[in-house]
């Protein structure tokens, strides 16, 4: 039971997405007490897993990457597994499978070296079919010079959509259109590439410095982990908000709670209902289709994207192969995705083109799920603001994904500068504050 205490708490959180928790984690570490609220029967929010004959099927199904530092910094995360992808990427284009990346060392290994700098140039190698040694370099040197640019850097550059900045990188039109948008495409669940540039650049420059990844075990493993390492009690499932303001929420459950401040964590939409005149950006809406097969396709862990662009698959990989605990011991998982608005014969569309890209009768594949989110990751068209306020008014603060970049990077990073504008308002002293952007984006 929740209490009944007048003072219900020093800070509410209303939504237990990885914003949220992250945020608790630094409130709690401070001193203050903390009380998550969430409307769902468990955490995650759109970071949700289903579980379904042995199966961990993600529901959007976000790459993540390596070089996210929030991954590593947020109190909760310290034991997280993550499960990455082959180095590069396949690239279906001209009606067969081309690796766009070869195995690099890792910075740290034995003979390594960072993969943004001499991994940049692995990628040009594998690009083409035929040896094209301008196009190679061409591409090498434009990542590897993405790899070594300070964000401050990039963040100077003209903004303008993504899809009209292209051609400008001085690259060949195959490379761009065999490489670079589909690659895009995938990582910033936006086909039309109509996203900032300069959160396109930020995105390749996070590519060419680390290696797509995923969780161990989907997903909710990150939510599920970040509220398992706070107190018992913290985060309260199942309790419906209906008004909000800087000192107290309305609940359907328990009536009303007090606090000092209080902090919107849910998606942009839910924030704009408690909260009206909050901005609402536009979604980028997105499918995710999971089959099993008899026998796994022979790509391994690799992400393979399609060039071609003949059906309605951006990407889509072997996820028994990158993350084993995905499927029962023996059988077999590929997830695709798909951007944008699903066509009507979703299933057979899918299915005929996962033929073309794997090389493989996919007639014996069973369907085990279809999760479709049509406001799976908000928009940023430009100009788009990289971190938006998140302290509206002392007491009254808002965080999400929407309120930085569209990434999980962006979702716990504005959890921690929601934290740190609380702990100034409070007059409350910690260690270290968020870093500039240099270290986080």
């Amino acid at each position: 039971m929740l209490s009944s205490t007048a003072h219900h708490a020093d800070v509410v959180i209303v939504g237990a997405g990885v914003a949220g928790l992250s945020a608790a984690h630094l409130l709690h570490s401070a001193g203050l007490s903390v009380s998550v609220l969430e409307s769902a029967a468990g955490v995650g929010g759109r970071m949700a897993t289903e579980e379904i004959d042995g199966f961990r099927l993600d529901r959007i199904g976000q790459l993540l990457n390596t070089s996210y530092p929030e991954l590593h910094r947020t109190a909760g995360l310290g034991d997280v597994v993550l499960r990455p992808f082959s180095p590069g990427v396949l690239v279906h284009s001209g009606g067969r499978l081309q690796r766009t990346g070869e195995t690099v060392r890792r910075s740290g290994e034995a003979g390594g070296s960072p993969r943004g700098v001499g991994g940049a140039f692995t990628v040009a190698r594998a690009l083409a079919s035929a040896p094209r040694p301008l196009d190679e370099a061409r591409l090498g040197a434009s990542l590897a010079r993405l790899a070594g640019t300070s964000v401050e850097r990039l963040l100077a550059r003209p903004e303008r959509a993504t899809a009209g900045s292209l051609v400008a990188r001085g690259l060949p039109a195959r490379t761009v259109h065999g490489f670079v948008r589909p690659l895009l495409s995938a990582l910033l669940c936006d086909p039309a590439l109509i996203t900032s540039s300069r959160v396109a650049d930020l995105t390749l420059r996070g590519f060419a410095r680390g290696r797509m990844c995923v969780p161990a075990g989907g997903a909710a493993t990150l939510p599920r982990q970040l509220a398992a390492a706070l107190p018992p009690g913290t985060v309260r499932t199942g309790v419906r908000v209906k008004e909000a303001s800087i000192n107290r929420v309305m609940t359907e459950e328990y009536g009303e709670l007090s606090c000092r401040a209080l902090v919107l964590a849910t998606g942009a939409r839910e924030a704009a209902e408690l909260l009206p005149g909050l901005r609402v950006p536009p979604f980028h809406p997105v499918t995710v289709v999971h089959h099993t097969a008899p026998k796994a396709p022979t790509t391994g862990p690799a992400l393979v994207l399609d060039a071609d662009r003949d059906g309605p698959v951006s990407h889509t990989a072997v996820m028994s192969e990158v993350d084993p605990s995905r499927a029962p011991d023996g059988r077999v998982l590929i997830s695709s995705t798909v951007l944008g608005t699903p066509p009507p014969s979703l299933d057979r569309s899918v299915r005929a083109q996962l033929s073309r890209l794997y090389g493989t009768p996919t007639d014996d594949w069973e369907l085990l799920a279809v999760h479709h989110d049509p406001e799976a990751v908000p928009a940023m068209p430009p100009p788009h603001d990289l971190r938006r306020p998140v302290r509206l008014l002392a007491g009254l603060y808002v965080c999400g994904d929407h309120r930085d970049t569209s990434t999980v990077q962006g979702a716990l990073f504005s959890g921690r500068r929601a934290a740190d504008a609380i702990l100034r308002d409070f007059g409350v002293h910690r260690s270290q504050e968020s870093p500039p952007l240099s270290a986080v984006a």
